[in-house]
């Protein structure tokens, strides 16, 4: 499939990162792409991230699962490759991510759909689809957890976030910590 101005694949990436720019509580998270000089960056929640990188790893289970025959995948990353550096230019903000599986090919696809707006029609949106190998994407899934937990400390009373200066705890009745 060729790709048009609502469709976008990277057939396959030649590489595939997450990394968030910013102080922690400032940050702001992207999922890059790259297929030779080719570059697609969009803008990402952190909560989408997680969620992916925790079905990457129930995703890939089930592929081994469903065909045995196919060689283990591999999730060793090197840091180094794996940040990105500002400036950085998204294409749009993701609305919603998936995963799919092409056994022929043996690749992972991660399909990001344009966030729209209220009123605008889903067809009018744009999708880029990143063609990956298993060990990207697990590579992949690995690194973003890792990204995820430098930002903010947690609270261990409520799973909330926290300030350097304290944050307002519900289930310590309000009071700071």
């Amino acid at each position: 499939m060729s790709d048009s101005e609502l469709e976008i694949n990277l057939d396959p990436v030649s590489h595939i990162t997450v990394d968030a720019i910013g102080k922690p509580g400032e940050r702001v998270f992207y999922i890059h792409g790259l297929q030779g000089d080719r570059a697609v960056t969009l803008l990402v929640e952190k909560v989408q991230v997680q969620t992916l990188a925790l079905g990457i790893e129930q995703f890939l289970a089930e592929i081994a699962e469903r065909y045995p025959e196919k060689p283990e995948a591999s999730g060793e990353f090197d840091e180094l490759l794996m940040h990105i550096h500002p400036p950085v230019d998204p294409l749009f903000r993701t609305g919603e991510l998936g995963l799919g599986y092409d056994s022929e090919k043996d690749r992972v696809i991660i399909i990001a759909r344009e966030v729209m707006m209220e009123g605008e029609s889903p067809e009018s949106g744009r999708v880029v689809n990143y063609w990956c190998t298993r060990s990207q994407v697990l590579a992949l899934g690995r690194w973003t957890l890792e990204v995820a937990k430098r930002g903010r400390p947690i609270c261990p009373y409520c799973g909330q976030p926290m300030e350097p200066e304290g944050h307002f705890c519900p289930k310590k009745n309000g009071h700071k910590h």
